[in-house]
């Protein structure tokens, strides 16, 4: 009879009692669909005393993560305590060498991490998994490694962070500006500890350095992430965005350009008919762009108890039935140092100005962007009270740091009341 597959889970909070749920509740399927019995022999947390919810009487208490990651019933740790550094990376390490395979729910250790770990895990005949990382319940990390595994990908873009996408298509439905609905965000716990992590697009950044790796055989590299987040947003750039049939999403991009490698986390508009532009609430979605295969789009839930612990247990029902996949899809040693583009493809870009009421105001608006090479598609000037006027243009296409220049070139005149924004509007 094939031996039973033992986890050691370290970390029992909404994720890690989610999956000891499943595999309470699904012990017969997951066993008839893997080959073998899949048992919990060890667990972690800070605090021993606290009800999750769930029976923990049957298996062994481990106060330090790094025991239970070494302890000789653990056949795989699963790590979902959070954190690029501290327990997570010393357990995750320490299990590595103690010849267990892991499973991990942690985006930022993999981002900041992954190759070290990588490396690591395949120097010593080990696997690391890591579906849950990435969006949730979306497979998105199987379908580039496995199911588009003959596809040249071209490029990987999409929402990958929930509460983001709940405040821009509130503000657009409710009429709330920014402010409150990140406080709302903070009153129904959709926000992490630093709130920044989400709303400055941090987290969905971990999330696109790794989808890069694996979709163009790199070595990941989170601090080659361009990171804007959605605090500038208004309801105005909300409202004149669907005035021109566009929507407001905080999109990740990831392409391989003449320049480098591409990688972006910002608020760009997108068709508002497009699945991106349809996307609502919390939910997430990857659209990626291959060779063969044109393109796919992915959508479902990016977080909460049952869909993140589905992933794990994807992972988990993986290593069950014995499959050793090369944790960025190919072996460590092989992904590239790719060179970060220092300047985006050309695409139009939203820009809204507070002009002073001024004669000539827009000439000067004009005579900046035109001296920059930037050619303007439509402009539009809003109902105002003095003694600032709103001004909206969307432009031809240019690259972003041109219209720095230009914007910089601009703000040296007497007409721009306050900074300007400015947003990519990218095609899909």
């Amino acid at each position: 009879m094939t031996e039973p597959l033992r986890l050691g889970i370290a970390g029992l909070g909404t994720v890690g009692t989610g999956v000891i749920k499943i595999i309470r509740r699904q012990a017969a399927m997951l066993e008839a669909r893997t080959g073998r019995q899949i048992q919990i022999t060890a667990v972690s947390a800070r605090d021993a005393s606290k009800d999750r919810g769930v029976p923990l009487g049957d298996y062994a208490w481990e106060n330090d993560p790094v025991a239970l990651a070494t302890r000789d019933d653990v056949d795989v740790f699963v790590e979902l305590m959070g954190g690029h550094e501290g327990a997570a990376k010393a357990a995750t390490e320490a299990a590595l060498e103690a010849g267990k395979d892991v499973v991990t729910a942690n985006k930022a250790l993999l981002a900041i991490h992954g190759q070290a770990l990588a490396e690591q895990a395949e120097a010593a005949g080990r696997v690391i998994r890591f579906e849950a990382a990435v969006a949730g319940g979306i497979p998105v990390i199987k379908s580039l490694t496995e199911g588009l595994a003959g596809n040249e990908i071209t490029r990987v873009m999409g929402v990958m962070n929930g509460t983001c996408n709940y405040i821009l298509t509130q503000m657009e439905a409710t009429g709330q500006g920014y402010n409150a609905l990140f406080e709302e965000c903070g009153r129904l716990g959709y926000l992490e500890v630093d709130p920044n992590l989400d709303v400055g697009g941090i987290d969905a950044g971990h999330k696109l350095a790794i989808l890069s790796a694996i979709a163009f055989g790199t070595k990941p590299a989170f601090d080659d992430v361009q990171l804007e987040g959605i605090q500038r947003i208004s309801l105005d750039d909300i409202r004149h965005a669907a005035d021109m049939g566009y929507r407001i999403k905080l999109l990740g991009v990831a392409q391989r350009t003449g320049r480098g490698l591409e990688q972006r986390m910002s608020p760009c508009l997108v068709p508002a008919n497009s699945p991106l532009g349809q996307l609502e609430g919390g939910t997430n979605m990857v659209v990626i762009e291959g060779d063969a295969v044109e393109q796919i789009v992915l959508r479902g839930p990016g977080a909460g108890e049952g869909p993140t612990a589905s992933a794990v247990l994807g992972d988990i029902c993986d290593l069950a039935r014995g499959s050793r996949l090369a944790t960025f899809g190919q072996p460590a040693t092989s992904l590239e140092d790719a060179p970060a583009a220092q300047t985006s493809l050309a695409a139009p870009h939203y820009l809204r100005l507070a002009l002073l009421d001024k004669p000539g105001a827009l000439a000067k608006v004009a005579a900046a962007l035109g001296n920059a090479g930037i050619s303007i598609d439509r402009m539009r000037q809003y109902g105002h009270s003095e003694p600032t006027a709103p001004v909206l243009i969307v432009t031809h296409k240019c690259t972003s740091s041109t219209l720095q220049t230009a914007l910089e070139d601009l703000a040296k005149t007497d007409v721009v009341a306050s900074e300007p924004v400015a947003l990519r509007i990218e095609e899909v």
